[in-house]
């Protein structure tokens, strides 16, 4: 029930920073300059038309008076709350927003899910491994590799991979390599990733629950086809792990509790795993839940590179349209992920350490 309690709290807590957060967004797009009658109409839309536009919107009353900024912030902070986004403006227009996010999502959870699969499984292996052999050609080389893949830019690996996988590049097999996929846009079998069993059909209020049964080709293809693009995204924040895991290794290798465990015999797998490898995972943790961070940034640029039909590609869209129900709903979307692994990263540091307590709980 304490840890409960604690993670009532960091909810709480989480909520006046999704408030700033919405309404730092509202003041920018909407004290900014642009002019929504004219993003959705253009510049040469009748005067008529723009002010029915404008009281459809909400920004004027019907007899042309400017609605008070304070009534839209007032509105927009219930529509948003309530996830009642509206209509697209201009990239799909007419489209209710919360539809088109729902289904770009699942491309960009595809995308994130391996991006940080792919890092973990590599980045803190080798961190580990580095901080163990240190002063070897074996640390030399994983520490190296690890600098080279921090300081490689995003935009530019995916410009490179891009062209290497494309026909008549160096790595051009790769598309055909066991069956045959692509690595530029969606794949069309991440729609049907699972099929669904339903043991409860035709049961009143539990007809809704299903069991999802994965599709095993599908599942390989759509890996292999995301598998580039998740690479490079997943490609600085593996660089990250990397360094950092040597360092924390090779503060806690040194620590007097594994001198102490190593005088009472303790085996040294029983060490590395009980004692090294725990205390080094504290300050792999923030770094492990800021690649959740980079995931919302970053696939911007590489969904656009890779063509990928997700939220981040959408993102950009709107914002060169002007789209401001997209933008609000992705802002409001972006902002409840990075709330959620602030307080799953509080929680997990309670798990991981037991030194750190839970505030005002009794243990």
């Amino acid at each position: 029930m304490n840890k409960l309690l604690y993670i009532a709290k960091r909810i709480v807590l989480g909520i006046p920073v999704v408030l700033f957060g919405l309404t730092m967004t509202f003041v920018i797009l909407y004290l900014s300059p642009f002019d929504p009658t004219t993003a959705i109409l253009g510049r040469d839309a009748n005067p008529q038309a723009a002010r029915q536009l404008a009281v459809s919107l909400g920004l004027r009353y019907p007899n042309g008076e400017p609605v008070p900024l304070w009534i839209q912030y007032k509105q927009f902070l219930v529509d948003t709350v309530t996830f009642d986004f509206g209509q697209s403006w201009v990239v799909t227009r007419g489209q209710p927003v919360s539809q088109l996010v729902w289904e770009r999502m699942p491309a960009t959870i595809w995308l994130g899910f391996w991006s940080v699969v792919i890092a973990l499984c590599l980045g803190i292996p080798l961190g580990l491994f580095a901080g163990l052999r240190s002063n070897t050609w074996s640390d030399y080389f994983a520490s190296f590799g690890g600098i080279v893949w921090r300081a490689m830019p995003n935009f530019w690996l995916a410009v490179v991979l891009a062209g290497v996988l494309s026909a008549g590049g160096l790595l051009s097999f790769y598309r055909g390599f066991v069956f045959p996929t692509d690595v530029i846009g969606t794949p069309n079998e991440l729609g049907h990733l699972f099929w669904g069993v339903d043991p409860f059909d035709g049961v009143p209020v539990l007809d809704w629950f299903w069991i999802p049964v994965p599709r095993p080709l599908n599942l390989a293809v759509a890996f292999k086809w995301i598998l580039p693009a998740a690479l490079v995204l997943g490609s600085s924040s593996m660089g990250n792990e990397v360094r950092i895991g040597r360092t924390a290794v090779l503060e806690s290798i040194n620590s007097q509790y594994v001198e102490t465990a190593k005088a009472k015999g303790l085996p040294t797998r029983s060490i590395i795993g009980k004692h090294v490898g725990r205390n080094a995972m504290i300050p792999l943790l923030p770094v492990v839940m800021g690649e959740f961070y980079l995931l919302i940034g970053g696939s911007v640029l590489v969904e656009l590179i890779f063509g990928i039909r997700g939220i981040g590609n959408l993102f950009l869209s709107a914002i060169f349209s002007a789209d401001v129900p997209i933008i609000m709903a992705l802002t409001y979307v972006f902002i409840l992920i990075l709330v959620f692994f602030n307080i799953a990263q509080d929680v997990a540091y309670t798990i991981i350490d037991p030194r750190i307590g839970l505030e005002g709980t009794s243990e």
